[in-house]
Order: C-alpha cells, then structure tokens, then sequence
C-alpha cells in the first residue's frame, strides 16, 4: 500500500470513529476501532488505556448529548491524523475549540492525544508568551 493511500485511509477510519461517535453517542461504534493496546496520552487524563477511556468517554457523553461538533480541519501524514474541531456544549454551554492527534496501525487507533481549551480562555492563555 501506498503512503498516499495509508494516509487516506487513516483518515477515513478517525472521521468514521468520530462521525459515529457524534452521531449515535455510542461509544460501542468506537470501540472496534481502537486497537487491544489503545493508549491515551492526554496529560491530566486518568483513563489512559482502551477500557478506562471508553468507560471515559461513555461517562462524559451523558451530560454532553446534544454537543455541536464542527470540524474545521484533519489532516493526516502516513499512520498519524490530526482533527481541528470546535464543540459547543449543550444548553448554550460554552464553545471549546479541540485539537486530536491519532496514530494508527495496521487499521486502528492506536494511541490519542487530545489538546482541549475552553474558546473564552484563549485570549487569557496568550499570557505566557507576551514580553514582560
């Protein structure tokens, strides 16, 4: 297989994870595509591996049923994928803009990293870089 292909598919399999993931809130559809030794590394996660971050994510969707998700961007690159998207919570909850990057093999996810920020903090966590 090509890598412009690999990369295609890769694609394919997180926008397919996510899409039935968003759609139905069934974290089942997920599973199967996560790989056996699927690892999270978010760094204030506690639910690091495949078990803990379904049982996660199954938890977190109860209160979040009826999120927007607006992806603006994936791209991919051989066996990784990045998904830009902007959510916004039910109940005129606020908007947070994610950032996800998946790595894949041999046809599942195998490990995630999730960079996660509340839209109405974004101007506050420029601090860090202004001169002082």
């Amino acid at each position: 297989m090509t890598t412009q292909n690999l990369t295609h598919d890769n694609k394919s399999i997180v926008q397919q994870a996510l899409t039935a993931l968003v759609a139905t809130g069934d974290v089942d559809a997920l599973a199967p595509l996560l790989s056996d030794d699927f690892l999270h590394h978010r760094p204030d996660a506690t639910a690091r591996t495949k078990p803990e971050w379904l049982a996660a994510v199954r938890a977190a969707l109860v209160p979040l049923a009826g999120m927007q998700v607006e992806i603006e961007h994936v791209l991919a690159d051989g066996d990784h994928v990045v998904m830009h998207s902007r959510r916004r919570l039910p109940d005129a909850g606020p908007e947070i803009t994610v950032v996800d990057v998946w790595r894949l093999d041999d046809g599942l996810i195998a490990e995630a990293w999730e960079i996660i920020e509340p839209a109405s903090q974004a101007e506050a966590n420029l601090t860090w870089w202004e001169p002082r």
